[in-house]
């Protein structure tokens, strides 16, 4: 069982994602905002963090900046799960994985609840 921060502004698809994981026995805490992951980050102390890139009032990578600042969570796997095709960050992979620790990066729509489950248990058995 994995603790998972889930970062999704989308209600709809926070439940449904929130949903799967449980089922899956996996614990959830869901964030809408860069900010409030932040702070849920401090109070649930997460396994795993899934984010989305598109955030309101900051982006996703404005996030892992932050988050990556602090040494609690400088090692925390970070999987992202957005709707910004992987495609855009091509001459960012340094960026993405060497500097801000990105394990693996999902578009949505193409990628199952299945797949992301798989991502997850592969990291929980890893840590």
């Amino acid at each position: 069982m994995a603790k998972v921060l889930l970062i999704e502004p989308d209600y709809v698809l926070a439940d449904i994602y929130k949903k799967s994981f449980k089922f899956a026995g996996h614990d959830v805490t869901i964030a809408s905002t860069a900010q409030v992951a932040i702070t849920a980050a401090d109070k649930f102390r997460p396994d795993v963090v899934i984010l989305e890139l598109q955030l309101i009032n900051h982006s996703g990578i404005e996030f892992l900046y932050e988050f990556r600042s602090y040494d609690d969570w400088r090692k925390v796997p970070v999987i992202i799960l957005s709707n910004i095709p992987h495609a855009e960050f091509n001459g960012s992979h340094d960026l993405l994985v060497k500097e801000l620790g990105v394990e693996t990066y999902f578009y949505k729509p193409t990628t199952t609840i299945k797949r992301l489950l798989a991502s997850i248990n592969k990291l929980n058995v890893l840590a």
